[in-house]
């Protein structure tokens, strides 16, 4: 079943995961936010990505984070 949220194929820069429906990395927006850079500024300079993208995105992350650190405390 094809992910609606993150893309990853061979034929878009190389198969890096990105937004879906584009081809912005989602490194970018790690990248950004490490840098100390506002959501706000990530979206107004890739405009093809939405808020609720970025957000799903982030909500992913953290749901596997938390995933993880709790297998490590078994």
């Amino acid at each position: 079943m094809p992910d609606k949220l993150i893309n990853k194929d061979p034929e878009i820069l190389g198969g890096t995961p990105v937004f879906s429906g584009t081809r912005v990395p989602i490194r970018i927006l790690i990248e950004y936010l490490e840098a100390g850079d506002r959501l706000d500024d990530f979206l107004e300079n890739y405009p093809t990505v939405s808020r609720n993208q970025v957000i799903e995105v982030l909500k992913r992350a953290k749901a596997v984070l938390a995933r993880n650190s709790n297998e490590a405390a078994v």
